[in-house]
């Protein structure tokens, strides 16, 4: 999956950028309070897709 679709698909769920660091961008649902690192590569594995969604209590994407 390429990382600025998983981005879209975060924006969609309610999640903003909280800050970025050193390798990874720090996104944030603050209706649930979460918080997950989205890593600065131009593929993202679906697995670690799956992980981050699950992160941030927004359902998986498909």
């Amino acid at each position: 999956m390429k990382r600025h679709e998983l981005i879209a698909y975060l924006r969609s769920q309610g999640c903003e950028l909280l800050r970025e660091g050193g390798r990874h961008s720090w996104w944030q649902n603050r209706a649930l309070n979460k918080r997950s690192s989205v890593p600065r590569h131009t593929e993202i594995g679906n697995d670690l897709a799956r992980k981050i969604c699950r992160d941030l209590g927004v359902p998986t994407i498909k």
